[in-house]
């Protein structure tokens, strides 16, 4: 069982370059990916989703992917020689003419830019690409660690609710088995208040109990009650991707347990119930989190 919150990073750095992705999952109920990536990389967005895509079932899932620094490989230098030659060739020129003294050098070419210009260099990103997989597949197996080790806290939470809720549930079909003989007993009793002194047909007993017991019978809600905890203890310790089924499952055990409490009137049973509802309802919150 994994947890759908997590988050990974992974990066590498060389020749004064840094590149660093990182991976952070949220709760969703289906699988998504956003990716903000370098304008250059962008290109690759649609080969890069399907490996998030695939590394995933259930969550929102936000993918960071950043460089910074240069290597002396990303630019260059620009000399403009015709025009340095000429402006050199016309200093020198003015300098036999004034008769002025000195050496024409390098230095008066130093820090125009009319001369020198720094830029930089186009790089081919998809050198980059292959790298930038890689530390995809190292940022997203790190944030699925993560909540792997999340889930198996959730597991271990849901595995306990979900014992309590075989107990209820052997609870219940204790105390539903002994309702019948009390139902009777309270339909004599109420009977007898209603007619008084006047004769008590056992036929006209019989068949009251006999309406009562049908509409009070949760037998077969409570077999597919143990069915459905059977399901969810199988569920609760399968690998894999389990979230889907444990909410539509946890939705028909509590349809099961809303339809014995409200066909008993048995103070016991009701607060049986109760508990049960609690359990039921933080397993579904637990659900909420579960790829």
């Amino acid at each position: 069982m994994r947890s759908m919150t997590g988050f990974g990073q992974a990066g590498w750095q060389g020749n004064g370059r840094r590149i660093v992705v990182e991976a952070r999952s949220l709760n969703q109920r289906s699988a998504d990916a956003r990716l903000n990536l370098p304008r250059e990389y962008q290109p690759w967005e649609a080969e890069l989703r399907q490996l998030v895509v695939a590394a995933v079932a259930r969550g929102k899932v936000d993918v960071n992917v950043s460089r910074s620094g240069s290597s002396p490989s990303d630019y260059q230098v620009e000399i403009d020689e015709h025009l340095a030659r000429a402006a050199v060739e016309g200093w020198r020129r003015l300098q036999r003419r004034l008769r002025l003294p000195g050496e024409i050098d390098v230095s008066l070419l130093a820090g125009r830019n009319e001369f020198v210009r720094v830029v930089e260099r186009r790089r081919d990103p998809s050198a980059d690409i292959p790298r930038v997989r890689r530390l995809l597949k190292a940022a997203l197996a790190a944030m699925n660690r993560e909540r792997e080790r999340e889930g198996q806290a959730l597991g271990r939470d849901m595995r306990a609710r979900a014992k309590r809720l075989a107990a209820i549930e052997r609870a219940l079909s204790q105390r539903t088995q002994k309702l019948l003989p009390e139902l009777a007993q309270r339909v004599a009793e109420r009977m007898a208040r209603l007619l008084g002194d006047q004769p008590l047909s056992p036929e006209r007993l019989a068949q009251e109990a006999a309406l009562i017991a049908e509409r009070a019978d949760v037998t077969e809600e409570l077999v597919r009650l143990r069915s459905h905890l059977q399901r969810l203890g199988a569920l609760l310790g399968q690998r894999g991707p389990v979230g889907k089924a444990l909410d539509f499952l946890l939705q028909e055990v509590h349809r099961e347990v809303n339809t014995i409490a409200s066909k008993s009137a048995d103070l016991e049973v009701t607060n049986l119930t109760l508990e049960a509802k609690g359990e039921i309802e933080k397993l579904r919150e637990q659900t909420q989190n579960v790829e």
